[in-house]
Parts: C-alpha cells; sequence; structure tokens
C-alpha cells in the first residue's frame, strides 16, 4: 500500500502520539509499505524520533508548528495538504490528533481518497475549546474512520463520533538499551515523564516527595520533560527546599535509558487517552504508581497487581506521599509490581500485535478506493 500519514510536527519537543506514529510508520515500511509523512515542519527539521530510512518526510513549513493555528494559516494548510494528497495519491490518508487530521479531512473532500483520523486525547481536552469540538464532529462525517486507544475513551464521545471510531491502543515497543554504556540504577530514583503542564499534575508530586523526603534522604526525583509550566515547578522545588533533590531534566530522545536507570515510576496526570509513558514504563518492569480516578492510567494499571493505583480522597498530595512511602520501604513489592506489569504490557499492547491491527484497518480502508 502506499501510505500518507500526516502530523502536525515530528521535530524537538515532540511527544506521546509522535513516538507512536514513528513506530507504526516505521514497522510499516518495514514489511514493504510506501510509506510518506506531510508535517507543517520547516524543511530542514528532522524529526525527534527514529523513523526507518524508507520513508519519506514533507514538510510544508507553514506557521508556527508548535502553536496554534490562526484561521490563515489554518486555510493554507487545508489547501497544501490537498495539494500534497492529490500529487501523491496514497491509497489511504492518516491524520494523527485532532491538529492535523480535521484539517486533512476538509483536503480530501471529493479527491476519492480515503483517509483516517487518529485520536489521542479524551473529550475532557474540548470542554474549554467548544469550536475544536464542532470541528471535530464536521471532521467525523468527512474521515472513513478514526482510531482511539480505549474503547472506555470511545464511550464518552458523541454516537455520531463513536459511530466512526476504531479502537487500536497504542504500541509499546521492546526496550532498546546500548550494551556499550547501560544506564546503571541507584536504587532511589521516583521517574516522572511527561509535558509541564496542569493536566500532568506534576506539583502534586512534587509536593507529595517532598513530604517523604526527610525520612528518605537518599531518594530523588526526577521529571522528564517540557512545557509552560517549567519555571512554576522550578519555583516551587526552590520554596520547599528541594533542589538538590528534584530534577528537571527537560527532554531526551533516549528515554529507555531514563526508564532504565529509575527504580519507581510515578503518573501523576489527571487524566489520559492512554498512559503511553506508564506502559512503556511498565515494559521496563518498574513498578508503576498513578491515580485510580485518572482515565487511560485506571485502564493500564491493575491495582496491587501490576502497579498501585492511589485513591486522591480529598487530598492528592498525601495519599500519594502514603503510598510513595510505602513502596520505597518495600524493594520486594517493587520487583514484584514490575514483573507483573512488564508481563502485562508485552501479552497485550507489543509493538507487532498493535501495528497488525492497523495493517488490517489500512488495508479495509484502501480496498474503498479501489
Amino acid at each position: 500500500m502506499k501510505l500518507l500519514f500526516a502530523i502536525k510536527h515530528l521535530d524537538a519537543a515532540a511527544g506521546g502520539a509522535e513516538r507512536v506514529l514513528c513506530t507504526i510508520c516505521s514497522d510499516l515500511a518495514e514489511q514493504g509499505h510506501d510509506v510518506s509523512i506531510v508535517t507543517f515542519d520547516q524543511p530542514s527539521c528532522a524529526p525527534f524520533y527514529k523513523l526507518d530510512s524508507r520513508i519519506r518526510l514533507i514538510n510544508l513549513a507553514i506557521g508556527d508548528a508548535f502553536g496554534p493555528s490562526g484561521v490563515v494559516d489554518t486555510l493554507k494548510r487545508v489547501f497544501m495538504l490537498r495539494r500534497c494528497v492529490v500529487k501523491e495519491r496514497p491509497d489511504v490518508a492518516i491524520g494523527f490528533m485532532h491538529s492535523m487530521f480535521i484539517p486533512l479531512a476538509f483536503a480530501v473532500m471529493r479527491t476519492g481518497i480515503p483517509a483516517l483520523g487518529s485520536e489521542h486525547i479524551v473529550p475532557e481536552h474540548y470542554r474549554t475549546r467548544r469550536f475544536q469540538f464542532f470541528l471535530l464532529r464536521l471532521a467525523a462525517m468527512l474521515l472513513d474512520n478514526i482510531t482511539v486507544v480505549s474503547e472506555s475513551i470511545r464511550q464518552t464521545y458523541p454516537s455520531a463520533i463513536r459511530a466512526k471510531m476504531v479502537v487500536i491502543p497504542n504500541p509499546i515497543k521492546e526496550p532498546v538499551i546500548s550494551s556499550k554504556f547501560p544506564p546503571k540504577k541507584s536504587g532511589r530514583t521516583i521517574l516522572n515523564v511527561g509535558r509541564l503542564e496542569e493536566q500532568k499534575d506534576q506539583t502534586t508530586l512534587i509536593k507529595a516527595f517532598g513530604k517523604v523526603s526527610d525520612h528518605f534522604p537518599d531518594w530523588k526525583l526526577k521529571i522528564v520533560g517540557a512545557g509552560p509550566l517549567h519555571d512554576d515547578l522550578q519555583h516551587l522545588i526552590g520554596t520547599m527546599g528541594l533542589g538538590q533533590r528534584v530534577v528537571l531534566s527537560g527532554i531526551t530522545s533516549e528515554i529507555d535509558r531514563e526508564y532504565e536507570a529509575a527504580d519507581i515510576f510515578v503518573i501523576s496526570s489527571t487524566y489520559e487517552a492512554f498512559g503511553l509513558v506508564t506502559a512503556e514504563a511498565m515494559s521496563h518492569g518498574l513498578p508503576v504508581v498513578g491515580f485510580a480516578d485518572c482515565p487511560g492510567t485506571n485502564e493500564l494499571i491493575q491495582d496491587g497487581d501490576t502497579g498501585v493505583l492511589v485513591n486522591p480522597k480529598d487530598d492528592r498530595v498525601n495519599e500519594l506521599a502514603a503510598v510513595l512511602a510505602q513502596l520505597i520501604k518495600d524493594p520486594g513489592l517493587q520487583d514484584q509490581l514490575g514483573a507483573r506489569g512488564k508481563r502485562a504490557i508485552k501479552e497485550q499492547y507489543s509493538s507487532a500485535h498493535v501495528c497488525g491491527r492497523w495493517k488490517k484497518l489500512l488495508a479495509k480502508t484502501a480496498d474503498k478506493k479501489a
């Protein structure tokens, strides 16, 4: 099949959806499919995550690929996407994330080219973005299908959109670590990975760590990510006197090394579409901790079996602190949870299994063009 994937950007500071796209596209190219990716990045930009060398990258360089789009840029993007799709004539065009599959839906109108969207957020995201949600409703009517990462999230969308949705979870690749420079565990590192923004709620995590830090003076918290709350979080760390214990390390393209060097993983998010970093941490055998009321986390973690789900009650900070203290004090429990989590991820979310489901959907969609 000739496939054209589209995503807003693949350059620096890419996140989970970008990583998923690179995994799927590389797998399809390895299987012999003709794969191209179109972005709004500048021509000189290179993908943040590794891509198969056979994949062709088309950077359209329209507007700010990392910022919100104005009306003029949006219209330009629809026009240029249409020109690209007509020129490439793929068997299927696939837009990743609403920022791309919405303009793509309008771009393919009357071209005869089937198109899919891939949604990676939950309806909560649109609560204060009503116009975006209106456009999503229109796009759903124009697209053949929209993939979503879980059935429970699919059920939260209105019936008209839900009817177009197909559940395909995110693929979790087998960890790849260089044997030349293997990372070393200190036995004393809590890891969090995520964009520094309100949804990820690293504020709660830092405060919870602060409550147990005096009892476990050898432990540290490392937060991998970047985002608009960096300065606020850094100020909080300083105010709490945790400057030597909590590290905001920025982003990295070698995230596997961070998982391998950590001992406990905590996802403090209030909601997730699919806890990709949680699943990745589990694939590395890390004991994982998240909140029981967080969609996307509470589906991945089986409380007491493959990880720990914190009941936030009326105090997220104190409840998380209590769980952290319990887990830090019990290395045996850390090992048990890590081993069970690793096995569960391998059985349910392996890259080969998930990419196989993508190939079936793409083949079925391509048949509509024939």
